[in-house]
């Protein structure tokens, strides 16, 4: 086909960054499907096609602006997080289109590629040792720890404001239901602050519900230890079963999911190297387990004619000194 001036379709100028968040792709994932002989349909929605590279400008854009509305930001202000890198490079870059400031706490384990991205937006770093997040109270802790050093700041509390899952609700569910046609027979998601699965989850359920929700949570050798903090991880990707329920994100709802698969960060890893070498998708580990655990699901003989959406969360560009494309230098 060729393609002219004539036959290009005109988009609109975007007012800033934010007017371009969110119409994210589906992408059939064909070649790894077919490279493993299943029937199943796998659809990755392609979050990592969001301006700044992550499905966490969604909810960066639905919090600052959920505080524009209720008076709660003014030009200058500082916005504050805890994040492990996606949500804060999101409100980082988000922040600077809108002339606010920003500070993060974060874990010495965070990928130093995210790290230098929110050190290149201006955002003011706090680095917390790994061993601190065994502690069952350790972001009850820190949170108080942030209020009480930054007063006056808006703390964004993205695994608590509403205004997360209510963006997922809002956007990321109308359009895995309009780009499948209602197709759509099994979402799988994983859970960081649990936005995404219980927005989109919420409405894809109403729409559908007989549809099946899974969660891809990190197996027991990917999760930190007394004995050994720093093993590899999935980034952004949390454990949800044999987890007290206040200690889950207030954000996510226990009811939404309809089974949960672990998987390690190796096969998570090795997933997201096929997806780059054999699709060209460059993912990260989060996307990986998703896909990981879609292939567990398409192995199914009950969903081998199914349609299942993984939930492909940001660009492997984030973890090429992370040791999941490249072994750590």
């Amino acid at each position: 086909m060729t393609i002219s001036a004539d036959t290009i379709a005109p988009r609109a100028i975007a007012r800033d960054l934010t007017d371009t968040i969110g119409s994210t792709p589906l992408i059939a994932l064909g070649n790894y499907a077919a490279a493993r002989g299943l029937s199943a349909r796998i659809l990755g929605k392609a979050e990592f096609t969001n301006p700044v590279g992550s499905v966490k400008d969604r909810i960066a854009w639905g919090i600052i602006r959920d505080a524009e509305e209720q008076g709660l930001l003014q030009r200058g202000d500082l916005i504050v997080d805890i994040t492990s890198g996606n949500t804060g490079i999101a409100l980082a870059a988000i922040a600077a289109s809108r002339g606010y400031r920003t500070k993060f706490y974060l874990g010495d384990n965070t990928s130093p590629d995210k790290r230098r991205i929110l050190e290149a937006l201006g955002a003011e770093l706090v680095t917390i040792p790994n061993s601190f997040f065994l502690d069952p109270d350790a972001l009850e802790k820190l949170f108080a720890q942030a209020e009480a050093e930054n007063e006056g700041a808006f703390i964004a509390n993205q695994l608590g404001n509403p205004a997360n899952p209510r963006t997922h609700y809002e956007t990321t569910g109308p359009e895995i239901w309009r780009d499948t046609d209602g197709e759509i027979d099994v979402l799988v998601a994983g859970v960081g602050t649990g936005g995404t699965v219980s927005g989109a989850g919420r409405f894809l359920k109403e729409k559908k519900p007989g549809l099946r929700v899974v969660i891809a949570e990190p197996g027991d050798a990917s999760v930190p230890t007394e004995e050994d903090e720093y093993p590899d991880e999935i980034d952004g990707v949390h454990k949800v079963l044999d987890i007290e329920e206040e200690r889950l994100p207030p954000n996510y709802d226990t009811s939404i999911a309809d089974e949960v698969l672990q998987v390690e960060a190796a096969d998570a890893y090795a997933t997201a190297r096929a997806l780059l070498r054999e699709d060209g998708l460059f993912v990260g580990p989060s996307a990986g387990a998703t896909v990981w655990v879609a292939t567990r699901l398409a192995e199914r003989p009950e969903l081998a004619d199914a349609t299942i959406v993984a939930i492909l969360p940001d660009t492997g560009e984030r973890y090429l000194s992370a040791g999941v494309f490249f072994p750590k230098a």
